[in-house]
């Protein structure tokens, strides 16, 4: 799934910075999820995409970070939602829940949706803790 959302950013002229894994063995998901978090987080990155298994564990590392809304989306709805009205800089995917083409879908909608702003703008401020 990895390689083909690397395709298709890279297919639509995005920069892609692979954080891995580069293998079929076993990793620490946090390690990856932490280097993309923070890269969001400094503003190396305006938004990245995770992916493991279900997508649980990747959310929970990244959401740590100030400034960082990572969302979880199996569904066309909470990839759009996330970005309506949470401006959400992180898309997760759940590798081992969905399948390549709608992982596919999830991003492409994700990238197309943009940020409502007005009343959503003071609730996505009061997201970080201080």
């Amino acid at each position: 799934m990895k390689e083909k959302v690397k395709a298709f950013l890279q297919e639509r002229g995005f920069e892609v910075e692979d954080a891995g894994t580069h293998s079929e063995a076993s990793v620490d998901y946090t390690d990856i999820g932490k280097e993309v978090a923070r890269k969001i987080s400094d503003g190396t990155f305006e938004r990245g995409v995770l992916i493991c298994g279900t997508g649980l564990g990747m959310s929970m590392v990244a959401n740590r970070f100030k400034g960082v809304r990572a969302a979880l989306a199996n569904d066309l709805f909470s990839a759009i939602m996330s970005r309506r009205h949470n401006d959400s800089n992180i898309l997760v995917l759940g590798g081992r829940l969905i399948g390549d083409t709608l992982a596919l879908q999830l991003l492409e909608t994700w990238l197309q949706t943009p940020f409502e702003g007005g009343r959503h703008q003071r609730r996505v401020e009061k997201m970080d803790i201080e």
